[in-house]
C-alpha cells in the first residue's frame, strides 16, 4: 500500500510515517523501481501499536528495541513482563499526579466561584 492509505488507515501523518521508518520502526518498507514506498498490510498494525505505545510513555528507543525483539524472538516473556510492569507502575503514577492536580484546580475553581459570586452581590472578593 502506499503512504496515503497507511496515512488513512491509522490516522498518523506521513511525516510521522517516514520519521517512524528512518528510526527504524518501520523496517518492512519496500521501494519500487519509481522510488515510491510500498508498505506491507503488517504496517498498520506496526503503525498503530507504535502509536499506543507512545501514547503510554514509552519513548522511540524503546519502541524500536520491543520491536526488534519481538522480530527477532530475542525477548523472552519474563522481560516482556517485566518491561509492562515498570511502564505500568510509571502510567500509575501518573495517574496518581494527575489526580492530585485535578483535586487543587478543583479548589481554585471553587474558591474563584465563591469569589464571582461575591462580587455580584457587591462584596468585595475573596481571596
Amino acid at each position: 500500500m502506499r503512504i496515503a492509505e497507511l496515512e488513512q488507515r491509522t490516522g498518523i501523518n506521513r511525516h510521522t510515517l517516514r520519521y517512524y521508518e528512518k528510526e527504524g520502526l518501520l523496517l518492512e518498507v519496500i521501494r519500487g523501481d519509481n522510488n515510491y514506498r510500498d508498505y506491507p498490510e503488517k504496517a498498520v498494525e506496526r503503525v498503530t501499536m507504535v502509536s499506543q505505545l507512545k501514547a503510554l510513555g514509552f519513548s522511540l528507543r524503546e519502541i524500536r528495541d520491543l520491536l526488534n525483539a519481538l522480530r527477532s524472538d530475542s525477548m523472552d516473556c519474563e522481560q516482556g513482563a517485566q518491561l509492562m510492569a515498570e511502564k505500568k507502575a510509571a502510567v500509575d503514577q501518573r495517574i496518581r499526579e494527575l489526580k492530585q492536580v485535578s483535586r487543587m484546580l478543583g479548589e481554585q475553581q471553587r474558591r474563584l466561584e465563591a469569589s464571582a459570586e461575591a462580587q455580584r452581590n457587591g462584596r468585595d472578593c475573596i481571596r
